[in-house]
């Protein structure tokens, strides 16, 4: 028999299914599982399932605030052994985050041990280090036994879990998130728990608020590593309004004066995330290249406090320029992204804005009161039906007793005796022989009334939703109080302001003027190297790659690099990577796409004017001065729609006539002067073609001839040129005999 015939015994089970189909169904449910159980928080109590489960295992354990410490291996161990079934380093991970002061603006977990720093050493490992849960933490889960939540099977149904955390505080903008799921991630920057209080308040009473007035209470993100917030208020209005956007953070600094004039400056807070290690060790790296000329040493003199001090070669430097010089150049500022990405009620993943997010919050805190309203009401009826059958039993006390002595089964004889029910009844024969005293009655009666109070009050609370809101109210003040913007945990850390206006003349002061040569290769990867040097073949390129431009600037001068998308990029020539190595992708100085490419690379001068035109043949002449930009996304110059891309950006220097030259080797002459003069846009068409498209364009002058350069290097020029004239948008003439193979003026 074949070995390639099918077995005789196929198992029923086994269905026929496409393997795309199979392959999207379950990439789909893993998505769901990412998206819903791993990476996103509840909009309700902004928290991650890990995290979720880490702080309720503590609870189990009895970590509470001002009890003993646990070892955190005996908490990650419950964890994965109860509720989350992962391995334990990353449930220990994020244990370690929860209990960071540099991490989390409110931390959740009390550490005691080594849990990390701020210069990015990892916490110590689990068998060492010990913990129990914060006030703040109290709060999330104060209430989780009074059925204000549900409760689900673990993974293995042998335990239950929280749904999601009654949530005292509004943890989810309190302490922020952030985490990658599939297709969506969220970034949420940790806020100020006053500012949050007073926001909340003012939604209770303006259910409509706009944006702009929460944000008078919500000033802007509030970080742990303090900081302060530079980003126009415009910006930050806008970014909540979005839900998305960012927020640009700078360090805290101050100047300190020393004997004979000299200063140094010292930096006492760092951006939120960015490791302090690291960060020294790129201003020294400036230091190093000569990219910082004006800056002499940087020193970490940092104990408990951040205290990084920074040397000037000189004490005539301006100290604002030289700090907006490293704000520029390092992560002394930073811009942390607000994507407010959450599950929506636990379920569905949703961007919302600042009134979004603090509504859904508020509706959990009303659903929470309800369900503790209506558990704390069916224990008080319980409770008082208990006592009432107290009541009973102390008014009939010897016919009671008679009863039980007398019957073998005293319950129901009771029940029908004093119309008792059955709780009442099993109540009164569990009552102990202490509590017939007279002192008793009167307790229970006093019990009574104070309960029956507070029945009418539960009551005319789930009644009206006024009061509900009234009450919800109370508890946020309640919050603002304990933690109030004069207590160490509640003050402001991050402060708002302005970053300072400085001329750019200033910073090119303070780059020391050399001439350089730079190399591009054909790839995209970029170097200076000291001198200018003739090019002579002598330079090494990667693997597979060759060399493409090769310019003579200073190290003061900026770059111009016109990419295949139309946009112009500028690239400052004392940012390039130094020495005779293969250098870095210029794709990491510039936002230019893996699938573009770039046109050409020049010198900035200013002054002059560039034809530009795109593969479909449409073009203008445009200024140089309008090609810089001020951003790595560049500029838009030559608006192009693909399958179209910008082919020819080149340098106009005198002349009074355009040649254009297609794929299909026809040549066309028109003069300049109609072409018009623009700053953006798709321009005007050069050349027609039936088949490919623009291969080169350059301006020339007429009566000198148009000259190319062939494949050997040599200038050549024709000046029989009459059956090449036409107008602009004609389809030219067959190029003249000699003219380059690959159809370009060289």
């Amino acid at each position: 028999m074949s070995k390639h015939l099918p077995p005789k015994d196929i198992p029923e089970d086994i269905r026929n299914v496409p393997l795309p189909d199979a392959l999207s169904e379950r990439y789909l449910a893993y998505a769901l599982s990412t998206i819903t159980a791993r990476s996103l928080p509840d909009a309700r109590d902004g928290l991650k399932p890990v995290q979720r489960r880490v702080l309720f295992a503590m609870r189990q354990l009895r970590l509470d605030p001002g009890q003993g410490y646990k070892k955190c291996a005996r908490v990650v161990g419950d964890v994965i052994g109860k509720y989350h079934p992962h391995g334990d380093q990353s449930v220990y991970d994020a244990l370690v985050r929860l209990a960071q002061e540099f991490a989390q603006r409110y931390p959740l977990v009390d550490g005691q041990g080594n849990f990390g720093n701020v210069d990015g050493d990892n916490a110590a490992a689990m068998r060492y280090t010990e913990a129990r849960l914060t006030e703040v933490a109290n709060l999330l889960l104060t209430g989780l036994d009074d059925d204000t939540v549900d409760f689900r099977p673990n993974y293995d149904g042998e335990n239950d879990e929280p749904v999601v955390l009654p949530a005292g505080l509004p943890n989810l903008l309190a302490n922020g998130a952030s985490g990658i799921a599939v297709g969506m991630a969220t970034s949420i920057p940790p806020h100020n728990l006053p500012e949050l209080c007073d926001a909340l308040l003012h939604l209770i009473k303006h259910p409509n608020a706009s944006i702009e007035k929460l944000v008078e209470h919500v000033q802007g993100p509030d970080f742990p590593t303090g900081g302060i917030l530079v980003e126009p208020l415009s910006s930050r209005i806008e970014a909540y309004k979005t839900g998305r956007g960012s927020f640009r953070i700078r360090a805290r600094w101050h100047k300190e004066d020393l004997p004979r004039g000299t200063w140094q400056i010292v930096v006492t807070e760092i951006p939120y995330q960015v490791q302090k290690s690291r960060l020294i060790e790129k201003i020294a790296e400036l230091i190093t290249e000569r990219k910082a000329p004006l800056l002499d040493d940087v020193r970490d003199e940092s104990a408990e406090d951040i205290r990084i001090v920074i040397v000037p070669k000189s004490k005539n430097v301006d100290p604002d320029v030289l700090m907006e010089s490293l704000f520029r150049s390092t992560d002394l500022e930073t811009r942390f992204p607000l994507n407010l990405n959450v599950l929506d009620g636990g379920k569905q993943p949703k961007v919302m804005n600042l009134r979004e997010a603090l509504q859904a919050y508020l509706d959990h805190r009303h659903e929470v009161l309800e369900r503790r309203s209506k558990y704390r009401l069916g224990k008080i009826e319980h409770r008082l039906e208990v006592l009432e059958g107290y009541l009973i039993a102390y008014l009939n006390l010897d016919e009671l007793i008679e009863i039980i002595r007398r019957e073998d089964e005293p319950k129901p004889v009771m029940m029908k005796r004093f119309k008792l029910t059955d709780v009442q009844a099993e109540a009164i024969l569990n009552m102990r022989l202490r509590s017939l005293r007279k002192l008793e009655e009167m307790e229970i009666k006093g019990e009574h009334k104070a309960l029956s109070k507070e029945k009418a009050e539960l009551k005319k609370l789930l009644a009206d939703e006024a009061l509900r809101w009234q009450a919800i109210a109370g508890e946020i003040q309640e919050l603002k109080k304990q933690f109030g913007p004069k207590t160490a945990l509640g003050k402001r850390r991050s402060s708002i302001g302005d970053a300072p206006v400085i001329a750019e003349e200033a910073f090119e002061a303070m780059i020391e003027r050399e001439p350089i040569t730079v190399i591009c290769s054909a790839k995209g990867w970029i170097r200076a190297i000291k001198g200018h040097v003739e090019e002579d073949g002598g330079a090494s390129y990667k693997e597979g790659d060759k060399g493409r431009f090769w310019l003579h600037a200073e190290s003061t001068d900026k770059l111009i690099l016109f990419g295949t998308n139309g946009r112009a990029y500028t690239i400052s020539c004392d940012k390039l990577p130094r020495g005779r190595g293969h250098g870095e992708p210029v794709r990491l100085m510039v936002d230019l796409g893996n699938d573009q490419d770039i046109v050409t690379l020049f010198k900035y001068q200013g002054e002059r004017k560039f034809l530009v035109a795109a593969s479909d043949g449409r073009g203008f002449i445009c200024p140089e001065a309008e090609m810089q930009a001020g951003t790595r996304g560049g500029k838009q110059i030559l608006n192009v729609s693909p399958p179209a891309e910008a082919a020819v950006c080149r340098a106009i220097e005198g002349g009074d006539t355009v040649a254009v030259i297609g794929d299909n080797r026809k040549l066309l002459l028109f003069p300049l002067d109609q072409l018009p003069e623009m700053i953006r846009g798709r321009g005007i068409t050069l050349q027609k073609y039936k088949d490919g498209g623009l291969s080169d364009a350059k301006v020339f002058t007429y009566k000198e001839g148009l000259s190319w350069v062939d494949s050997s290097g040599r200038v050549k020029t024709e000046t029989d040129l009459k059956e090449y004239r036409g107008e602009r948008a004609q389809a030219g003439r067959i190029a003249p005999r000699g003219f380059n193979k690959n159809n370009r003026f060289g």
